[in-house]
């Protein structure tokens, strides 16, 4: 006999638990369903990790650059053992937190492997045996995973994901890299920071190609100035490991065939939806031909009464869109609203060092779409601030509608891009025209007041 529930969630992302709590609170007996460790990628692999050692990588940049500021510093070394003990703490505080906040009357946290027995019932397995239940809604949050190419040898040279990488105790002396997307860039330029000869195989002609060429163009102007090669248009074609554990690459490249030797190999191209174990032929939930489950502008899935949250919905994988996600269905089902996904803007940081913030079009996007806009640029160089802390790589670049003059998205590659970013994403959410903007009295010496400036230049 399966155990009856008012909801289901299967998967502790971080829109998952804030709406368990929020059902559970309104009086819905809520069953968790968690394989793992409670709070996703987020928490245990992603954002929290990554963006602890980045931190620790950017002490150790601007300790070795401490003679541009007059500071004497010496030799600098990185104790990855020591980084990776401080991010283990930090994601153990973390966790720790998600757990707590699970502990309700109305939610049952569920270990184990959720499948669908049909479009309300699932069982659970775990070492114990399995667990029946049945659910009048049920929240698919599996999030993704790490996606391997199919490289010949790659299942004998033992590579690297992004959570593997973060648990080494001992600095790469080679690391490559597959990709060059947004994960492949921050870890890139991490272990380079943190002392590793990095190499990055990159199947197409530009780092981060999701953005305008100028901008892609910056970043490996950045990247050839930390010391990182990159290989554009190239792509792996064999694996060997070698007696002494090097790691023996056959590439392919617009010159013909390349041999690389690595210490550390790691793959960064592209994600996976963790939906293949579920069953989901069982719920009749269909999903499309790489496994991610399609929803409409109300996050529900082809079944009725089962939604989906996350990241294994596809499109924008962040963990600001999954809680966006939640407060949908926050709204929706205990609110009696109608709220939706259609049009909501998608801001996202990638933190390399320059960081890239981004929301809304760029200038590819508007030229794709023929409309009539115009360009406000600004190398960061210009920026008054930029020049006092001797950060000034990179550039900002916004788009207005030629017409209304409303700011239709930015670009900020520079110092502390995506807090500028976020300036800009209210303005947007306002309707603020960029005169607006351009003639408002920012304080000075701020990153912020750098805004006069670029929208002088339209």
């Amino acid at each position: 006999m399966s155990k009856n529930y008012d909801a289901i969630i299967i998967g502790t992302g971080q829109g998952g638990v804030p709406l368990a709590v929020d059902l559970a609170n309104a009086g819905w007996k809520t069953a968790v369903i968690e394989k793992a460790h409670p709070g996703g990628s987020c928490i245990n692999f992603g954002c929290t990790p990554t963006k602890t050692m980045l931190a620790s990588a950017r002490v150790a940049y601007l300790a070795k650059r401490g003679l541009d500021f007059g500071v004497e510093t010496g030799d600098v070394r990185v104790d990855l053992k020591k980084v990776r003990d401080r991010k283990r703490q930090i994601v153990s505080s973390f966790r720790s937190g998600i757990e707590k906040r699970l502990e309700h009357d109305n939610i049952d946290l569920i270990r184990g492997q959720a499948e669908f027995i049909s479009s309300n019932e699932t069982k659970v397995l775990n070492a114990d045996g399995e667990t029946l239940i049945s659910g009048k809604k049920i929240f698919i949050n599996t999030g993704t995973r790490p996606s391997v190419p199919p490289i010949e040898g790659i299942d004998g040279v033992g590579p690297l994901d992004s959570e593997a990488i973060m648990e080494l105790d001992s600095l790469p002396e080679h690391l490559v890299i597959i990709g060059g997307g947004y994960i492949g860039c921050e870890f890139g330029q991490m272990f380079r920071r943190f002392g590793s000869r990095v190499t990055i195989i990159h199947r197409d002609d530009a780092l981060l190609n999701r953005e305008d060429p100028d901008i892609s163009e910056e970043v490996a102007k950045v990247f050839k100035q930390d010391g990182i090669e990159v290989l554009f248009n190239t792509e792996a074609r064999s694996l060997i490991k070698n007696e002494s554990g090097k790691i023996l690459m056959t590439v392919r490249t617009e010159m013909g065939e390349k041999a690389l030797e690595a210490s550390h190999l790691m793959l960064a191209a592209g994600r996976t939806p963790n939906t293949d174990m579920l069953n989901l032929k069982a719920a009749g939930v269909k999903s499309d031909k790489r496994g991610f489950i399609p929803v409409n502008d109300h996050l529900e899935t082809s079944v009725d009464g089962i939604y989906c949250i996350g990241d294994v919905k596809g499109g924008p994988a962040f963990t600001h869109i999954s809680y966006d996600d939640y407060r949908v269905l926050k709204e929706n089902l205990l609110n009696d609203g109608n709220s939706s996904i259609e049009r909501r803007l998608v801001p996202y940081v990638v933190f390399i060092d320059p960081q890239l913030g981004r929301v809304g079009m760029n200038e590819t996007e508007a030229k794709a779409a023929n409309l009539n806009y115009e360009d406000a640029k600004m190398p960061m160089k210009k920026a008054a601030r930029a020049l006092e802390m001797d950060e000034t790589r990179g550039l900002m670049k916004a788009i207005v509608d030629a017409d209304s003059g409303r700011i239709l998205g930015c670009t900020i590659l520079g110092v502390e891009g995506g807090e500028i970013m976020n300036v800009l994403q209210m303005a947007m959410l306002g309707d603020v025209p960029y005169t607006k903007i351009r003639d408002t009295a920012i304080a000075h010496p701020t990153l912020g007041e750098s805004l006069n400036n670029l929208f002088m230049t339209i």
